[in-house]
């Protein structure tokens, strides 16, 4: 089993969801984040003053999926995700040792 979890941009969310459930992603977790990577944040003018915005909002998608799905996940997110700018996203993919499934208490790839 492999947990990926993805920092991408908000507006981009609608669409990744959308493939993700094209290729067989039955539930994932959404979480509003903030940070910055290579763009190290930007400048602002509001109200004719200059200001640094240092973080960026992102969303950050973690999904618990099967091994043998792990391809058409990556390509799932990064497809929909890229609008060919920084800041664009990244995923990263981990193993997972297993899961619990709280209700009824089934583990590994049963419980996902």
């Amino acid at each position: 089993m492999k947990f990926v979890s993805a920092v991408i941009k908000p507006q981009k969310l609608d669409e990744v969801r959308a493939a993700l459930t094209a290729v067989g992603v039955s539930g994932l977790t959404v979480t509003d984040v903030r940070g910055y990577g290579r763009q190290k944040g930007h400048k602002e003018t509001y109200r004719g003053a200059e200001y640094s915005v240092d973080f960026r909002p992102k969303v950050k998608i973690e999904i618990a999926i099967p091994s043998d799905r792990l391809g058409a996940v990556l390509e799932a997110i990064r497809s929909k995700a890229n609008a060919g700018a920084i800041g664009d996203g990244k995923i990263f993919v981990f193993d997972l040792e297993d899961v619990v499934r709280v209700r009824t208490g089934e583990t590994g790839a049963a419980a996902l």
